[in-house]
């Protein structure tokens, strides 16, 4: 990608809703890579316990599948927020003003539809699974929890995508330039001018020391 992205912020109550949003899904985030963590970790243990000891994770391979639900989903929100999912940012980028906030609010809309269809199948998938009482096949492990986490994370992404029709919506009536609570994209040389400030910072405070 050629460009980057930032989200303002501002003193309205779509800002403050945001601001406070912001910490669930980073919270959420963070989770996410408290799993990636743990399994890190649950990887070495297994590939030592054989080599070592001949003796594997018991039920390795269905804690990977139930753990990869949590760091797949958990962040999904977060990434919207911050304008990480992929995206045309070459073709979107050369648009300016409210027809670039049209072409978003748009698409936001149609995100948004899609989510709901998601979060209502992976809802009914999550309550088969525990009227069943599904559970993996090596050591038996109850699968519901990580198949829960898909509907919940899919509505907190849900929330994001209305909180940011909200702010695309109110870009195209005010016709701001800089709309608050969504990812504003940046061009290469606006990026690149701004790291090489930050680098510039760096080596005059570097000096002064």
């Amino acid at each position: 990608m050629s460009s980057s992205k930032r989200v303002l912020e501002d003193d309205s109550y779509l800002s403050k809703i945001d601001r406070l949003f912001l910490r669930l899904e980073t919270v959420l985030t963070l989770a996410g890579g408290i799993v990636i963590f743990l399994l890190v970790f649950l990887a070495t243990a297994n590939v030592l316990g054989r080599w070592i000891f001949t003796l594997p994770v018991s039920g390795y391979i269905d804690w990977v599948e139930q753990a990869m639900a949590f760091f797949a989903f958990l962040g999904i929100a977060y990434t919207q927020r911050e304008g990480g999912h992929i995206r045309m940012d070459m073709l979107v980028g050369k648009i300016q003003g409210r027809p670039l906030w049209v072409t978003e609010l748009i698409s936001v809309i149609l995100m948004l539809i899609v989510t709901l269809v998601l979060i209502y199948g992976s809802f009914l998938h999550f309550l088969r699974a525990y009227q069943i009482g599904d559970s993996s096949m090596d050591i038996n492990l109850p699968i519901w929890p990580a198949k829960l986490v898909v509907p919940v994370a899919l509505s907190i992404l849900a929330l994001r995508l209305i909180l940011q029709i909200w702010a695309y919506s109110r870009a195209v009536i005010n016709g701001s330039d800089s709309p608050v609570a969504v990812p504003l994209i940046e061009d290469a040389a606006t990026v690149a001018a701004a790291e090489a400030g930050s680098l510039m910072g760096e080596d005059e405070m570097g000096d002064t020391k």
